[in-house]
């Protein structure tokens, strides 16, 4: 079936970044309160004890803020010296998921190689710690997102048309997509586990995608914007087979490999695994689960 086109190229990347504050630091409402008189000369005179205690309060408060400040600077000083408690944070923490023991050109926190499969699968609060927004509604990590451009520009700098159909998936998305492909196989199988295995092939499980992990994209020809084994065939696909590793992507899930990773073959989807990883994946003609188990 045809899917809609659309394009990362009329998004470049913004020369910063913009934060807001978090609601919490906005929702607390303004209360106005009734001014209150200045006291009269007498009143001031009567006492000095107010006066005394407001000097004394004052000296408490800087002398606790200064005690917070100084915890606070040692705790930094721990952190960044490797010691205490802490440790180094990944930061992608994922329960199950295999890394790569190895120092990566992108980072040592093995967030680009985490394993995402049936036997892998993501938890149901994973999030992507930042997106970068694509044409047409799509999506990718933004750690993954430069070298994902610069594919697509070197794409069509030969003169051709790459188009992504399909990036980043909720959890939602990723279930409705599997029991509709669940839903097709019932009627040639012999029960609805069966349908699951069969359909699981072609359409992973929910927490079993990588598109759910944000480092995927689906890539098609813009003259053939057909999922099929025809795909391969297309100037696109050539050029990508020869040409993703340059940038860090590999093609994912090669036909001879389906034994390994549990899924049919996909000429149009690639996987952003970094330069290093991803010489080697496709130079020895790997498929990830096989990198990794070596590493």
């Amino acid at each position: 079936m045809s899917v809609h086109s659309c394009t990362v190229h009329e998004f470049p990347l913004p020369g910063r970044e913009y934060y807001a504050a978090a609601p919490a630091q906005w929702d607390e409402p303004t209360i106005s309160r009734p001014r209150r008189l200045a006291p009269s000369r007498r009143e001031r005179r009567r006492s000095p004890l107010p006066l005394l205690l407001l000097l004394g309060l004052t000296l408490f408060a800087g002398g606790f803020l200064l005690g917070r400040a100084e915890a606070a600077g040692n705790r930094a000083a721990q952190a960044a010296a490797g010691t205490g408690g802490g440790g180094s944070v990944r930061v992608l923490a994922v329960p199950g998921a295999v890394h790569s023991g190895k120092e990566d050109d992108v980072s040592q926190d093995g967030w680009n190689l985490i394993l995402v499969n049936g036997d892998h699968p993501l938890p149901e609060d994973f999030q992507v710690p930042e997106f970068t927004q694509l044409a047409g509604g799509h999506s990718i990590d933004k750690r993954a997102y430069p070298a994902l451009q610069r594919m697509m520009d070197a794409c069509r700098a030969a003169g051709l048309q790459p188009t992504i159909c399909s990036s980043y998936r909720t959890w939602e998305k990723q279930t409705e997509l599997f029991e509709r492909k669940v839903l097709s196989c019932l009627s040639t199988a012999s029960s609805r586990e069966v349908a699951e295995e069969q359909a699981a092939v072609w359409v992973a499980r929910p927490g079993a995608s990588e598109h759910q992990a944000g480092l995927a994209v689906d890539i098609v020809d813009k003259s053939y914007q057909l999922l099929d084994e025809g795909q391969e065939d297309t100037a696109v696909q050539k050029w990508l087979m020869e040409h993703c590793a340059e940038y860090g992507f590999i093609l994912r899930y090669p036909t001879e490999k389906s034994a390994l990773t549990g899924v049919g073959y996909e000429p149009w989807h690639y996987r952003y695994v970094g330069e290093e990883a991803a010489g080697e994946i496709m130079s020895q003609g790997l498929c990830l689960e096989e990198y990794l188990e070596g590493t």
